[in-house]
């Protein structure tokens, strides 16, 4: 499994449908704005591939314009880090997209048949084989460093509500046969607020093999002060090199308090797409993530009404890679 920031064919983005109206409370078309934008602005960095669900590509096309590609396929929502495939790369450069089960973040939303099911569709179309993994995993549950070390959270992978039965070994054993990785980093859990039972796509990224940031806060009233002071400790005995981003903004967007962590970026070939909350800190923030990917471009994109949803920027993009 390569590591984000490696070189991307393209990446993938599922436009927000119908399905999930009620969902977003009335505020759908917010929702489109908020994805059009990022979509606009990784569109200028590298190509961007917008799944639509059926019946509703018109509709994305008349959002996004006629420079970005749509495809309609039955789809439930809108956060294809989860239930898209995951691309594997070998050393010859051949590509294997790895189709690993979805339930809905554990059954919390439903329904999500047609979610389970894209990862077919999708790698059909782009023309890389598929593998169907014995699992359910979503791809924001898991980071890597491409060089076969993989960080991700008891809170969620061992939750019983997405593979009951697996003991952690067991589960440890399957990311290394259908990862390609060979070790496995155990935190415990992610964010506070994170429905996703703890992603840690929301805590940790890598900004190179033994280099990581990890989402922290100063406010020590805050649930997540000790779970980010957890976190650095498992990390560093690890031998990586932590970079603490310990602002994490509370928020309110529409009719309720959202956490917007900045760590849940996109990193485009030559950019970096970093969700804005509104905050103060949004121009120090964006500028010292930017820091930690030289040659590309750090670009600040709204953050609060995807936070809203339940997610970040990296969670509705799935890179495919080179």
């Amino acid at each position: 499994m390569p590591a984000d920031y490696e070189p991307h064919e393209r990446v993938i983005i599922a436009w927000p449908t119908m399905r999930r109206i009620d969902f977003w409370r009335n505020h759908l078309g917010a929702a489109r704005d908020a994805y059009a934008v990022i979509i606009r602005a990784i569109a200028e960095h590298e190509q961007v591939l917008v799944v639509a669900d059926e019946g509703e590509g018109r509709t994305a096309e008349g959002w996004l314009g006629d420079s970005i590609e749509v495809i309609e396929l039955p789809i439930d929502d809108c956060w294809i880090r989860d239930n898209g495939p995951i691309f594997l790369k070998d050393e010859n450069g051949q590509r294997l997209g790895v189709h690993f089960g979805f339930n809905g973040w554990g059954g919390r939303l439903a329904p999500w048949d047609r979610d389970a099911a894209a990862a077919g569709p999708l790698c059909d179309h782009l023309g890389i084989e598929r593998s169907v993994a014995p699992i359910v995993l979503e791809g924001g549950s898991v980071a890597t460093n491409g060089e076969g070390l993989l960080v991700a959270t008891e809170q969620c992978l061992l939750h019983p509500n997405r593979n009951p039965g697996l003991s952690k070994s067991e589960i440890d054993q399957h990311l290394r046969d259908q990862l390609g990785v060979r070790e496995i980093l155990w935190l415990a859990r992610g964010l506070a607020d994170d429905l996703t039972d703890g992603h840690v796509d929301n805590i940790v990224a890598f900004v190179g093999p033994s280099d990581v940031l990890l989402q922290t806060t100063t406010d020590v009233s805050d649930p997540d002060y000790r779970t980010g002071r957890d976190n650095r400790e498992r990390l560093e005995a690890a031998g990586l090199r932590v970079t603490e981003l310990d602002v994490l903004p509370h928020v309110k967007c529409f009719d309720q308090m959202v956490e917007v962590p900045y760590l849940n970026y996109y990193v485009a070939n030559d950019a970096v797409i970093v969700p804005l909350a509104g905050a103060a800190a949004d121009r120090d923030m964006v500028q010292q993530i930017g820091e930690f990917f030289p040659g590309r471009k750090a670009v600040g994109v709204p953050g609060t009404v995807l936070a809203y949803g339940g997610g970040g920027v990296h969670c509705i993009t799935q890179q495919v890679p080179s």
